[in-house]
């Protein structure tokens, strides 16, 4: 059950987004589609089987990483494709930052030193990002990357 203020807050966040397509941050297309079914975030951290406090750090802003698993959870809820909510950076991480982040180096025709010193990052950052071993920062991301995956498509 939604209390009147709760309420009262999902019109409001309804009025400001009335289309899904309209939406480019992960935190507020989780609470549009949570919006939508009618369910509390306790709700969702129980089917996702997480702490209802981690599960309302998801709709923050700010928030830069949502694990995999936790996110394919709530897609099932949500009974849409986990793609569909995460932003730009999340799906750079999900769909494997080691092969994008080859391929851009591959395009500019550059061995690993040469694209990490082009960056100004160590050799062994590169290859960890690389590799998977590691996953970049969101800031990272932005400042090195963003850029060149929007001009490869």
């Amino acid at each position: 059950m939604i209390l009147p203020h709760k309420f009262q807050d999902a019109e409001k966040f309804n009025l400001q987004f009335s289309d899904f397509s309209e939406i480019s941050e992960t935190a507020d297309k989780l609470r549009w589609l949570r919006y939508q079914k009618g369910l509390r975030q306790r709700d969702v951290a129980d089917y996702a089987g997480i702490d209802r406090s981690t599960y309302v750090h998801y709709e923050e802003y700010g928030k830069d990483l949502y694990p995999p698993e936790h996110m394919e959870k709530i897609a099932q809820l949500f009974d849409a494709p986990v793609e569909r909510f995460l932003d730009d950076y999340n799906l750079f991480l999900r769909n494997d930052q080691g092969a994008k982040i080859k391929t851009i180096r591959m395009k500019l025709g550059l061995t690993q030193r040469e694209y990490a010193d082009k960056l100004g990052v160590s050799l062994s950052s590169l290859k960890q990002w690389e590799q998977n071993r590691e996953q970049i920062f969101k800031s990272t991301w932005e400042k090195y990357f963003k850029q060149s995956l929007e001009s490869c498509k």
